[in-house]
């Protein structure tokens, strides 16, 4: 295999769309035969940080940061001037074909091996996923990775770059970048803390809060993209180790009620870690896990039955982006997953059980960015605050629904 295919269901991440030829190196086939690449994220010094008051600002730094062959092809890139012109290309009128198709117009490309100085490349995947070619890598990289851990400002993950949407987790989205600039940000909300994450994904998010935290319990289902995660905690080490904090990789299904605590399966629970959960979590996380509408029900019981077990406050950060598609049942564009979960989010706000309660707000996204991505105004950031609320056994729901989440609860 020497190029990768894409099929009318794969899934793409912006991350990689819009830096299409920055360096990403696929290393090997996970378990499942999905390449899986790796890639360097720098966590940018105090001269090197946005003003985020230009939205573009950091796509056109990230496209720079690149450097010279790594920036795509700028031959093709066109602006878009007054009523959708396109500037530079002759100002192009629009016009449909004899189907009434709109007729697009492109700039002929040059044949990249022309005037490039480099041959075209495609990618070739280096070594099988088996516990002894890994072994093996590890052993002929550690050279290479001294030079990389003695800069504590590198993030390596590894990741897959295009999947079907069942697996979306594998990829690096632009919600986590999100919510690692507020935790860089503000690193004294959590510093000490310990920390729940939800649907942790290649745990990128988690790596920097594993640099703060006290205890991080980096969460997601699938042996698969939990074996990634927590290769991408190991090969983060460097940072973590720093704050002296721990991390731990363990499976949390948001359509089961219970804890995995099976000894024979891989990243269950034990008791001591699920007393600790509840006895000790301040702060939950979840970067970018609201694109299914099953998937939002599920995140919001499981945060619905976390929080109201839980002796203390415990305060929610939410990130996600606000995806617009086309719909053809409306024949207009709409934001369902998104609005569907606004809707899970201010009914968790408006319940009443006698057990918790929960207010909602959105935080503004004008805080420092640490990382290379485009802060679309499509990115958001919620914040969740779930108090415990005094016994009363005359107000506790009866057991069969307290396991119900609000939104069955409203049904």
């Amino acid at each position: 295999m020497n190029q990768i295919t894409f099929h009318y269901d794969t899934v793409l991440s912006d991350v990689h769309m819009l830096l299409p030829n920055a360096r990403h190196l696929m290393t090997r086939l996970n378990s499942v035969g999905q390449p899986v690449f790796l890639s360097k994220f720098k966590i940018l010094s105090d001269g090197e940080r946005h003003d985020n008051s230009d939205p573009g600002k950091g796509l056109k730094e990230a496209e720079e940061h690149c450097g010279p062959g790594e920036d795509g092809d700028k031959d093709t890139q066109v602006t878009q001037g007054k009523d959708g012109e396109e500037d530079g290309a002759g100002n192009v009128e629009p016009f449909l074909d004899v189907d009434g198709d709109l007729d697009i117009k492109h700039r002929p490309r040059k044949n990249p091996n022309e005037e490039s100085g480099r041959d075209l490349v495609c990618p070739v995947i280096l070594k099988q996923s088996n516990s002894a070619l890994e072994e093996e890598d590890d052993e002929d990289t550690d050279d290479k990775d001294d030079e990389d851990k003695t800069f504590k400002d590198i993030i390596k993950i590894e990741h897959t770059m295009a999947t079907t949407l069942e697996d979306v987790g594998k990829q690096v989205w632009l919600g986590a970048f999100l919510l690692a600039d507020f935790i860089l940000s503000k690193p004294h909300m959590f510093r000490g803390a310990t920390v729940l994450e939800l649907g942790a994904g290649t745990g990128l998010t988690g790596i920097v809060m594993a640099s703060v935290a006290k205890t991080l319990y980096c969460t997601d289902v699938g042996e698969d993209l939990l074996s990634m995660c927590k290769r991408n905690m190991t090969l983060n080490q460097h940072m973590i180790e720093s704050a002296g904090g721990e991390v731990i990789v363990r499976q949390l299904d948001w359509l089961q009620y219970d804890l995995c605590t099976d000894a024979d399966m891989e990243f269950n629970w034990t008791e001591e870690e699920v007393a600790d959960l509840y006895d000790n979590t301040k702060i939950i996380i979840a970067a970018d896990v609201c694109y299914d509408d099953d998937l939002t029900d599920g995140l919001f019981r499981t945060l619905y039955r976390l929080c109201s077990n839980f002796r203390h406050t415990c305060t929610v950060f939410i990130s996600l982006e606000k995806r617009m598609n086309f719909s053809l049942r409306h024949m207009d564009v709409s934001c369902d997953a998104y609005n569907h979960f606004s809707r899970c989010l201010f009914q968790l706000q408006d319940l009443v059980d006698g057990r918790c309660s929960f207010r909602v707000e959105q935080l503004p996204s004008d805080f420092a960015q640490f990382l290379l991505y485009e802060r679309i105004e499509q990115l958001e950031l919620w914040k969740v605050t779930a108090t415990p609320l005094p016994l009363d056994a005359s107000s506790v729901p009866d057991p069969v629904d307290s396991k119900q989440s609000p939104v069955e609860l409203e049904v």
